[in-house]
């Protein structure tokens, strides 16, 4: 802009040596020295009324950023003919009380601390003085999920905002009593303790008020299994929710599945008849489902094992009889029959009773199978050359007494001593027991 002024409008004298370089050399000093004599600092030699640098020394302290971007200076600057550009307040309300003032959604003035005329920033941008957006987080309850869209008069009745509600206080009458006292599943003022106003939030969330979940752990009796999709009503009959511990045993609720072992036979015992306990369902029940019971025998000192595991309970338990001790388990009780059939099955059966064989059944027998027993033939090792039993015990009713030369018949063994298989061996002779003394092992020598 220098480039276009008249020299003498410089040189005024006209004078061309020694003029001051100074800007206020030539132009007066309007803002009566308030801003200092660097004129440059805010002015450029592209136009004396535009401001770059003033702008940006501008942000330093109060960023003029959004609509105050576009304000003209002299509506905050309003002195500034007389030259007031220093000093001024950079507080929200030193401009704008008057809006601060005229609120009534919240009345600011009476709404309390947070909405304070020293706090407009905590809620207003540059953009639009009406845009405002809260943070009540801030006051100690934060908006979540549902309450994030509630208009604030919901809360807030007859412009009240200097509530001291606890974010667990969803009960209280402000807001949810009413909610609370026309619940009729269960009913909360009747249902004791846990539907107390005081604990809302121990089922309800801010998502929504009618999903609740209720931990039934706190009561001391956790829902498992099947219990966690049975209907409240069913356990808590007639809106009765002041059950305790001790309402929780299993009979209280499954009387009527108690009593229908009566008729329900195959290999359900019948409960009543046999004496179960009605304190003890869950020693053969759980939660996951009431049938099929599993009952673990062990715990009557005898194990079932083998076939044992899959044999139905009415087989031992005769006519109902579950009050068998452990003196009840002689296999010869129950296997009475197989043992008596031993007198006909002949082949490589002995006759037990013919035989005298004591009852002590597992001696042979195993749970597995009661056919193919295994005797531990401690005086001679077998099988010996595919031979059954009675091919060297061939009387039925003596197994103590045995004879080889049933099989043993060739002639060499009927000879002398003096044949070449037994000669030199003293006190031989062919007899019925006499291979036994030399050949305990099944073998030659």
């Amino acid at each position: 802009m220098h480039e276009q002024v008249k020299c003498v409008q410089c040189h005024s004298k006209p004078v061309f040596t020694n003029v001051g370089k100074n800007c206020a050399d030539c132009h007066a000093d309007i803002h009566r020295r308030q801003m200092g004599s660097n004129c440059e600092q805010c002015h450029t030699v592209k136009g004396w009324d535009i401001p770059a640098q003033q702008v940006r020394d501008h942000q330093n302290r109060l960023p003029l950023l959004g609509a105050h971007a576009a304000v003209p200076c002299q509506e905050c600057h309003t002195q500034a003919a007389t030259g007031q550009f220093l000093g001024l307040s950079t507080q929200c309300d030193s401009c704008h009380l008057k809006d601060w003032q005229s609120t009534t959604n919240p009345a600011h003035a009476s709404a309390g601390p947070a909405f304070a005329a020293a706090s407009c920033q905590g809620c207003h941008n540059f953009d639009s003085w009406l845009s405002a957006n809260f943070d009540h987080g801030a006051t100690g309850f934060p908006l979540t999920n549902g309450h994030a869209n509630v208009p604030c008069s919901s809360c807030h009745i007859n412009n009240n905002y200097n509530l001291q509600i606890a974010p667990s206080d969803c009960g209280n009458a402000q807001c949810h009593l009413t909610n609370w006292q026309q619940t009729n599943n269960p009913a909360h003022s009747s249902a004791g303790p846990s539907f107390s106003l005081a604990n809302c939030s121990n089922c309800h969330t801010t998502t929504g008020w009618g999903t609740a979940n209720f931990d039934h752990s706190v009561t001391g009796w956790p829902l498992t299994g099947a219990h966690v999709t049975t209907p409240c009503a069913s356990c808590h009959v007639n809106n009765n929710y002041t059950l305790s511990a001790a309402n929780t045993d299993c009979y209280g609720c499954h009387q009527s599945t108690w009593l229908s072992t009566q008729s329900l036979g195959g290999n359900v015992p019948n409960h009543v008849a046999a004496g179960f306990p009605t304190s003890l369902c869950s020693t053969c029940h759980n939660t996951t489902a009431w049938n099929p019971g599993t009952f673990n025998h062990s715990t009557t000192g005898w194990a079932l094992t083998g076939a044992h595991a899959t044999t139905p309970c009415g087989a031992c338990h005769v006519n109902n009889n579950y009050s068998l001790t452990s003196a009840s388990t002689a296999c010869y009780g129950c296997h009475q029959t197989d043992w008596q059939s031993t007198q006909t099955l002949g082949g490589s059966v002995p006759n037990h009773i013919a035989a005298g064989y004591p009852t002590t059944c597992d001696t042979c027998h195993t749970t597995t199978s009661w056919l193919g027993a295994t005797f531990n033939h401690t005086y001679f090792p077998i099988p010996h050359h595919g031979s059954v039993c009675n091919d060297c015990h061939q009387v039925s009713t003596d197994y103590s007494s045995f004879t080889c030369i049933n099989c043993h018949t060739q002639t060499a063994h009927q000879q002398t001593q003096t044949n070449n298989i037994h000669n030199g061996v003293g006190g031989y002779s062919y007899g019925p027991t006499t291979c036994y003394n030399c050949h305990k092992n099944g073998g030659g020598g």
